[in-house]
C-alpha cells in the first residue's frame, strides 16, 4: 500500500496486488468510474467474489451525496478509472465520507498492460514459463533450456520477455507465432529487431485475409513438420489451419518423455478458435473440422499438456493461475470438442460466432507491417478481452 504524498489516508493499489487477490478469490469491490461504454467494453473481471459497479466520475461531480450513497459503506472500495486521476479524486472524496477507499495506480491502463509470469514446468532439462496478460485473457510461453529461449506468441510489451531472458541467463533464439493474431499486437517482430532472433510465422498468414496485401515485416516461413532444437528440447511445427489458414501448433518434446502442445488459437481449454476472423467463416469451418478430427489426434496423447494462447474466464486456470491441462482433461471438459459430423460441427460453429470486433482487421494490418500503431493507438486497438473463441 502506497500513500500519496501530501494526502493522509488515501492509498493506491497496484495491478499486481489486484491480480493476486483475484487469484485468491478474495472479496473485492471494484468501483469503476469510467464512462459506461468503456466499462461495458472492458470491465475488470475476476472470480465469484469480485463485484464491479460502474458509477461514472461525472456523477460524483453532479450529485456527490447521491453517488456516495450508492457505494457500500462496509466494504473496502477499490476505485478504478482510465488513467488514475479521476479514481484518485473519487477515492479522496469517499474517504472524506468515512469510506475505506483506494485507487488503482496507473488506472485501467496499468491493469490492461499488466503481465503475470510464472513457471508451468521446472525440470532438470529446463522450464516452460507462462506469461499471461490477465485483463485480455492472452497467454504466451517461453521454453528455456541450456541457456536458450524460444518464445511462443509473444505480446507487444517486449520488456517482460527481455527481463525474463536476462533473469534466466538465456539467449532468445526462436520467436514463434502460432498465427498472425487479430486480437493483439505481436511482440515477435520487435523482439527480432532487438535481439537478432529469428521471427517465424506461416506464409499463409503473411497475407492480410481481407485486404489481400502481403506482409512487409521480416519473417521466416514455417513448414509442417519443421523442427527446432532449443537446448535439450525439440519443437515440431504442426500445421493446423482453420482459425487462420496459417495457424500452426508447436509440439514440445523433452528428454524426460513429456510432451506439450502450444495450440495458439487452434484449441483452448474450453473452446477453440473461431474460423471467421478472416471474413470467411463458412469456407474455413470445414478446414477447421479436418484439423480437429484428423490432424489433432496425430500430435497429442492423453498426457500431452495443452497450452493455449487465450482463456475466456479466470476459472479456466488453476489456483496458481496456470492455464494448462492434459489433453485427456481438455477433451473431457471441452464441449466444443465432442464428436460431431462435419454438418453438425458446421452448424454448431456458425451458430456460436460472437461479434466480430472491427479493430481486429486493423490489428492484423499492424501485425504484418501494413500500418504502424503508436503506443496510444495500440492501447486503443487492444482495449477489452479477446474474442477469439466461439461463444458459449
Amino acid at each position: 500500500m502506497t500513500l500519496i504524498e501530501g494526502q493522509t489516508g488515501i492509498a493506491e493499489f497496484t495491478a499486481n496486488e489486484l491480480y493476486a487477490r483475484i487469484l485468491d478469490n478474495e472479496a473485492i469491490f471494484i468501483l469503476d468510474v469510467r464512462n459506461e461504454d468503456e466499462f461495458k467494453r472492458s470491465p475488470i473481471e475476476g472470480q465469484s467474489n469480485l463485484t464491479a459497479v460502474n458509477i461514472p466520475y461525472f456523477e460524483f461531480l453532479e450529485d456527490e451525496d447521491g453517488s456516495v450513497a450508492r457505494v457500500p459503506a462496509d466494504r473496502e472500495i477499490m476505485v478504478v478509472c482510465a488513467k488514475e486521476g479521476s479514481s484518485q479524486y473519487v477515492a479522496e472524496l469517499l474517504a472524506g465520507h468515512g469510506y475505506n477507499a483506494r485507487y488503482l495506480q496507473g488506472g485501467f491502463t496499468s491493469w490492461g498492460n499488466f503481465y503475470d509470469v510464472r513457471d508451468v514446468v521446472n525440470a532438470a532439462w529446463g522450464r516452460i514459463v507462462q506469461i499471461a496478460r490477465p485483463a485480455r485473457g492472452d497467454l504466451s510461453f517461453a521454453v528455456i533450456s541450456d541457456g536458450k529461449m524460444a518464445l511462443i506468441d509473444p505480446m507487444r510489451h517486449t520488456e517482460v520477455y527481455l527481463n525474463l531472458a536476462a533473469e534466466a541467463g538465456a539467449t532468445m533464439t526462436h520467436l514463434l507465432d502460432t498465427h498472425v493474431h487479430a486480437d493483439h499486437i505481436s511482440g515477435g517482430p520487435a523482439l527480432a529487431t532487438i535481439t537478432g532472433a529469428t521471427y517465424y510465422v506461416h506464409a499463409y498468414d503473411a497475407i492480410h485475409p481481407i485486404d489481400m496485401l502481403p506482409a512487409t515485416i521480416a519473417y521466416t516461413s514455417l513448414e509442417d513438420g519443421q523442427q527446432f532444437q532449443v537446448g535439450q528440447t525439440t519443437i515440431t511445427v504442426a500445421w493446423f489451419p482453420g482459425h487462420t489458414l496459417g495457424q500452426v501448433n508447436y509440439r514440445l518434446d523433452t528428454p524426460d518423455g513429456r510432451s506439450a502442445l502450444f495450440t495458439g488459437d487452434g484449441i483452448f481449454l474450453r473452446s477453440f478458435g473461431r474460423p471467421d476472423l478472416g471474413g470467411k467463416g463458412e469456407a474455413w469451418t470445414p478446414i477447421l473440422y479436418r484439423s480437429l478430427t484428423e490432424r489433432l489426434p496425430k500430435i497429442v496423447n492423453d498426457d500431452t499438456l495443452i497450452l493455449p494462447a487465450h482463456f475466456s474466464t479466470l476459472d479456466e486456470g488453476n489456483a496458481e493461475g496456470i492455464f494448462a491441462a492434459p489433453y485427456s482433461e481438455v477433451r473431457a471438459h471441452n464441449d466444443a470438442l465432442k464428436p460431431r459430423s462435419e454438418e453438425e460441427f458446421t452448424a454448431y460453429v456458425l451458430s456460436h460466432l460472437p461479434v466480430f470486433p472491427p479493430e481486429y482487421v486493423e490489428i492484423k494490418r499492424v501485425n504484418i507491417g501494413l500500418v504502424e500503431a503508436c503506443d496510444g493507438k495500440a492501447n486503443e486497438l487492444e482495449l477489452g478481452k479477446n474474442i477469439c473463441a466461439l461463444a458459449g
